[in-house]
C-alpha cells in the first residue's frame, strides 16, 4: 500500500442547492461529488480548495471553515479527505473542467438520488447538509 494522499473537498450551498461535479475519470468515473482533489506539495489546505473549485467548475470561492473529514482505503489507495465550505463568488460562471466531465448547482432535495461516490450522501446528512440518504 501507498502512503496516504491528503486531499480536499468543497461543500458549496447556495440558494438550496449544491455545487457537484461528474467525475470524468479514475475509479469515480461517471459517479457526482463535491469539487476537489489532492493537495499540491508546498499548497495549504485553503489554497488546495480554492484551486480545485476554479479546476473542476471555472468558479471562484473562499474556503471558509472545515466540515469535516473521510478516510478511503480502497486497494492500495488510502485517501484522506478534508471537507471544507466554500463561499462561491459568482455562482453564474459554471463550467466544467479538468477532470470534471459536467458541473452542476443542484437541489439539495434532489441530491441523494444522484449515482454519488461512496460515502458521499452518508458525509452529507451527518453534517446537515442534505436532509435525507434517499
Amino acid at each position: 500500500m501507498t502512503r496516504p494522499e491528503l486531499c480536499v473537498g468543497a461543500v458549496a450551498v447556495q440558494d438550496d442547492s449544491l455545487l457537484l461535479i461528474r467525475r470524468g475519470h479514475g475509479p469515480a468515473a461517471g459517479m457526482w461529488a463535491v469539487p476537489g482533489g489532492r493537495v499540491e506539495a508546498g499548497e495549504t489546505l485553503a489554497e488546495a480548495v480554492v484551486r480545485e473549485v476554479a479546476e473542476e467548475t471555472g468558479l471562484e470561492a473562499m474556503c471558509d471553515a472545515l466540515i469535516g473529514w473521510v478516510e478511503r482505503i480502497q486497494g492500495d489507495r488510502h485517501l484522506v479527505i478534508l471537507d471544507f465550505a466554500v463561499t462561491v463568488l459568482d455562482p453564474r460562471q459554471l463550467i466544467a473542467g479538468d477532470d470534471a466531465a459536467e458541473a452542476a448547482w443542484v437541489p439539495l432535495s434532489s441530491v441523494a438520488g444522484l449515482d454519488l461516490v461512496d460515502g458521499m450522501a452518508e458525509f452529507l446528512h451527518e453534517h446537515g447538509i442534505i436532509a435525507t440518504l434517499a
